[in-house]
């Protein structure tokens, strides 16, 4: 999940803060980690909603409603966590953080671990390797975007256009991970 199937450049989800907060790599590393964490907890809860509560049950088709309930309790958490110990990065991220909850990622992975039918420590494991590989591509991303800030770039390409190049490439660049598997 962190390199051949990454959750951004693979499946294209979590788009809107890989280009948002890759703009400074110190932002990139915090959205990271937070959204791994998120992505961690909520894969345990939701894995054991579905396992113990939706199967046994016969209600699978509560699970979208659900895990989006999760999702946003636990972004809730963490964003007062983080507005409680560091203000200045709860400043930094600014609208983005609450939008974790709203990141197709999280809830992708999520649905992914049920899909697959993936036992509580699977969808850990998952979740920890999507999660990285998110932060992974954030890191990459910020510090180009970084080195992007400093070239002779035309001006109709500043900004977000050379972001889409880019990604693009680095989408490219990845897909040839697969081939490894």
């Amino acid at each position: 999940m962190v390199i051949v199937n990454n959750i951004v450049l693979s499946k294209f989800l979590g788009l809107c803060p890989f280009f948002g907060v890759s703009k400074k790599l110190t932002n990139a590393v915090s959205m990271g980690m937070a959204v791994t964490l998120v992505m961690l907890i909520s894969s345990i809860v939701t894995s054991v909603i579905y396992n113990y509560l939706l199967l046994p049950f016969n209600v699978e088709f509560l699970q979208i409603v659900i895990y989006i309930l999760v999702i946003a309790a636990l972004v809730q958490i963490v964003e007062l966590v983080i507005k409680r110990t560091n203000i200045t990065l709860y400043n930094a991220l600014g609208i983005y953080l609450p939008l974790i909850t709203t990141n197709c990622a999280v809830l992708g992975i999520t649905l992914i671990n049920s899909g697959e039918n993936y036992t509580i420590v699977e969808s850990m494991v998952s979740a920890l390797g999507a999660g990285l590989g998110f932060t992974l591509v954030l890191i990459i991303m910020s510090g180009i975007r970084e080195k992007l800030e400093l070239a002779d770039t035309p001006p109709a390409m500043k900004g977000l256009p050379i972001a889409f190049i880019t990604a693009a490439l680095l989408a490219l660049a990845f897909m040839g991970f697969n081939g490894l598997m």
